[in-house]
């Protein structure tokens, strides 16, 4: 007996869990955090929807929080299995997953600093302590090198060019009887010709598919990036103000960094101070220069020729609080990267608050901002944000870049489609908010004739 359920990511685009069970055998592919509406974020602190000691294995398609963020609580409240990832994916879970506790703890600390929080004491959903148990369960798995976990199940991983380490996994199980079913789990899928790390692999056969929708409704903006970035930062300079951008430490941070490096050596921007304000990112920086086996050929390049393809002329990082307090106090044109890419917490924080109320500075979101956070918040236009419990005016200009999105639009999701030699029994569609997901529904269906299937949280389809 083999069955699916989803246990997160249904009609929303955080909190990506998917459990596989065969006789028994549990698999959770992905462990990420509920992000964005306070009715998701709820979910973090309800006891998991089955015994976390019940299941056998974790399988992580890539590091980015809502896909792993969970995994300390997971650990703490008694899965004691092995957690499987790339070997990019576990050097990368290292760092973040201290990283997501320390702002938690951080966060818990100012809200009663500052009595900004209903909950005395407010808590952290999990510790250092706890995330540090978490990463003693990781072990490095090669792409394209088969895992047996048990005689009627195994997985491999294959490139899905999101971030470093991204990996489509692919679930091969005995299911009904006897009968041989594989199961394509995409995380998120990558882009196509994007600098630094590979194309999203091709992947030809599948039974079932369960796969990601965050941009199912639109295609990306076809503009050059490029020279849009260039306006924003040559405007918001001649006004003496400085460019915020809140992205994510994972991949964002660095894409921005590339393309920064070539504007000011194309002379297309001044050289103006640009700091990276968070260790995560700090740490994951370094990481991509050192993982060979997901660079591109351009970035493969650039190396050999000794060129450090992250790093501008005024480039600055922030590791410390007191190193990131000296970042805010700055006076003068520079600009400031900083996490969460949604601005739900982290060091961006206190950099909006000091800097949404002057019309100086601009603020660029780079990335997806989910229903119910600040970044898609400012995006809609409110004109006063709550940050640390209270309002901030905004009054810096708020700009959008879409295209530098990690995740494939609509189209790119469709010509990875087209690689599949075989209409699937069923796929599945989860990682995104129900308009992009019926959107994406009714594409596929017109394109392929496939079966689709949206589901809902706790759904189960047996294999």
């Amino acid at each position: 007996m083999a069955y699916i359920q989803f246990l997160g990511a249904t009609r929303t685009v955080t909190g990506s869990k998917h459990l596989i069970e065969v006789d028994g055998y549990r698999v959770l592919v992905d462990c990420g955090l509920f992000q964005g509406l306070k009715k998701l974020r709820l979910r973090n602190w309800e006891p998991f929807p089955i015994n976390p000691a019940s299941i056998n294995a974790v399988i992580l398609t890539h590091a980015h929080i809502d896909h792993t963020g969970y995994l300390p609580r997971l650990v703490r409240d008694g899965f004691d299995g092995t957690v499987y990832g790339t070997p990019a994916t576990v050097e990368l879970s290292r760092i973040m997953l201290p990283d997501s506790a320390r702002l938690q703890e951080e966060d818990a600390a100012y809200f009663n600093k500052t009595g900004a929080s209903k909950h005395h004491p407010a808590l952290p959903l999990y510790s250092e302590k706890d995330a540090n148990q978490a990463l003693k369960h990781l072990q490095s798995v090669n792409y394209h090198k088969r895992i047996q976990l048990t005689k009627k199940v195994s997985f491999e991983f294959v490139t899905a060019g999101h971030i470093l380490g991204s990996s489509f996994v692919v679930v091969d199980v005995e299911g009904k009887d006897g009968a041989h079913k594989r199961v394509v789990l995409t995380g998120d899928i990558g882009r196509y010709n994007e600098p630094i790390i590979n194309d999203p692999s091709n992947v030809d056969e599948a039974d079932y598919i369960v796969m990601e929708s965050t941009y199912g409704d639109r295609t990306h903006p076809d503009f050059d990036v490029k020279a849009r970035l260039a306006e924003i930062i040559n405007a918001t300079a001649q006004r003496g103000g400085q460019v915020l951008i809140p992205a994510f430490a994972v991949g964002r941070t660095q894409q921005l960094l590339y393309l920064l490096r070539e504007l000011e050596t194309e002379q297309r921007i001044p050289e103006l101070p640009v700091i990276v304000d968070s260790p995560m990112a700090v740490s994951a920086t370094k990481l991509y220069l050192q993982h060979k086996e997901d660079h591109d050929l351009d970035m493969r390049d650039l190396l050999d020729e000794r060129t450090n393809p992250l790093a501008t002329k005024r480039f600055n990082l922030a590791r410390t609080r007191d190193e990131s307090k000296s970042v805010s106090a700055r006076d003068g044109s520079a600009i400031i990267i900083s996490a969460s890419g949604m601005a739900t917490g982290g060091r961006i924080l206190h950099h909006l608050r000091k800097r949404l109320p002057d019309e100086r500075n601009t603020v660029i979101f780079v990335g997806f901002q989910a229903e119910g956070t600040r970044g898609r918040r400012l995006l809609d236009g409110e004109k006063e944000i709550k940050i640390f419990g209270e309002f901030v005016p905004v009054h810096a200009h708020i700009e959008r870049l879409e295209n530098l999105s990690a995740h494939a639009d609509l189209h790119e999701m469709l010509r990875w489609l087209e690689g599949f030699k075989r209409a699937p029994e069923k796929l599945f569609l989860v990682h995104g908010e129900p308009s992009a997901q019926e959107a994406m529904k009714q594409k596929i269906v017109e394109k392929f004739g496939w079966q689709v299937e949206i589901p809902d949280y706790l759904d189960k389809f047996e294999l």
